[in-house]
Formats: C-alpha cells, structure tokens, sequence
C-alpha cells in the first residue's frame, strides 16, 4: 500500500487498484489487450464524509466497486481513482 499526498473532500474516496489478471484459472496467460479492467482495489485516503453521513470504509480495506466507478488520475507515478463512498459496492473481508 502506498502513501499519497492528497486529502478527498466530503464523501469522496481514493482507491488504488489491484493489478489485472495475468494468467487465467487452468494457467493460460492473458495478453495485455484482452485483460479487464480491475473492479477491486485498496483504499487510501478518505474524505470526512459529509453532515448527514459518516465514511464507513477506512484507509487499509480492500473494497468491490463498479466497472466504470470513479476518475482515473496519475499521481506520482502511481494510477488512482477517486470515486464517492457510494460508488463502492462491498468490503472485502
């Protein structure tokens, strides 16, 4: 996990996704332009969430989210999304 310098406001969430499947169940390898876009990631920064809502994710979970959640953004050399904390569909355990 890494650490980044950037503070989300209100309800917003900063995701790092997980890497994209290289290789497929029975071992056959997956080229560069047939994988899928990960729908898993960690977080890493939270917003404070807004007066009506607490943020119920914290900084560490590994959260499900939708295919087209969030926007793209390089920081650092690193690729991140920043997406609300209702685009997130489930913390992984």
């Amino acid at each position: 996990m890494s650490t980044i310098n950037i503070k989300p406001l209100a309800d917003r969430v900063v995701v790092e996704p997980l890497a994209a499947e290289t290789t497929t169940a029975s071992g056959i390898i997956i080229p560069d332009t047939a994988k899928e876009k990960p729908q898993k990631g960690t977080v890493v920064a939270t917003g404070p969430g807004t007066k009506d809502e607490a943020i119920t994710v914290k900084v560490g979970d590994t959260v499900l989210y939708g295919k087209y959640a969030g926007t793209e953004l390089k920081l650092d050399g690193g690729d991140y999304l920043i997406m609300r904390e209702s685009d997130i569909l489930a913390i992984v355990s």
